[in-house]
C-alpha cells in the first residue's frame, strides 16, 4: 500500500492556503505574509500555519479569532488554484491500473482531506484521513496505523509518500519506509537536511520504487 501525504505531495494547495493566510490576517490588522515565508510555515496544519504566522504564536490573544476567519475563508476557498502536480494523475492511474491500495493521511482538518479528495482523486484513492478530535496530527503514527488497518494492509508492504520534515518523521515512527518528494513546499537539500533516504523529482519515478 501506498500512503500519500496531500499538500505538497498530491496537491499544490500553496496559493489558496497563502491567500486565506493573508485575507484574515489583514481582517485583524497583522502584516501579510510572502509566498516564500508561507510555505516555510506548511506541513504541519493550520493552526501552526496560523500560530506561525503570528507574533507569539498561539499565546497571541488573537490567535484564535484569527485562526477562525482563516478556516472559514480557507473552506470556502479550498480549490480556487489548488490542483495536482503534473504527473500525479496519470501516476495514480497507473497505481490504480496496477491493482496498488493508496491512501491519503494529512495534517489538514479532515473535511478539507475528504473534500479534496473527493473532488481531485475521486475512484483513485481508496481512504483520505484529515486531523478531527480523535485522529492525532502526524508526526503521531495513528492515523497511518488506522489507514493501514482499514486496508487490511497490515501484513502488505507499505510505503510513505511527502514532502516534508513532518513526513520523513512520521515514517519513522510508523516504522515505515519513506520516500521524499522534491516537488512540493521543501527543496532536495532541506529534505536531505532532515534525513530523507530516498528523494523523487517527478511522480512517475515512484514506479521504480515499488
Amino acid at each position: 500500500m501506498i500512503i500519500f501525504d496531500l499538500d505538497g505531495t498530491l496537491l499544490n494547495t500553496a496559493k489558496d492556503l497563502e491567500i486565506a493566510l493573508n485575507y484574515a490576517l489583514r481582517a485583524h490588522n497583522f502584516p501579510e505574509k510572502t509566498e516564500a515565508e508561507t510555505l516555510a510555515l506548511l506541513g504541519n496544519g493550520i493552526d501552526a500555519l496560523v500560530a506561525g504566522a503570528l507574533p507569539q504564536g498561539r499565546q497571541n490573544p488573537d490567535f484564535e479569532p484569527v485562526f477562525t476567519t482563516f478556516k472559514t475563508y480557507y473552506s470556502a476557498h479550498l480549490n480556487d488554484y489548488t490542483a495536482p502536480y503534473p504527473g500525479i494523475i496519470p501516476l495514480l492511474q497507473e497505481l490504480r491500473r496496477r491493482g496498488v491500495k493508496m491512501g491519503i493521511v494529512s495534517n489538514k482538518f479532515d473535511e478539507g482531506v475528504k473534500a479534496l479528495a473527493a473532488k481531485f482523486f475521486g475512484g483513485l484513492i481508496d481512504y483520505a484521513q484529515g486531523v478531527s478530535n480523535t485522529v492525532k496530527k502526524k508526526p503521531a503514527p495513528d492515523a497511518v496505523f488506522a489507514l493501514i488497518a482499514a486496508q487490511n494492509a497490515a501484513t502488505e508492504p507499505n510505503i510513505y509518500v511527502g514532502d516534508s520534515e513532518v513526513d520523513i518523521e512520521t515514517a519513522q515512527n510508523a516504522s515505515l519506509p519513506c520516500i521524499s518528494v522534491s516537488w512540493g513546499f521543501r527543496t532536495r537539500d532541506a529534505l536531505l537536511q532532515h534525513g530523507a533516504q530516498t528523494v523523487i523529482d517527478r511522480p512517475e519515478e515512484l514506479l521504480e520504487h515499488i
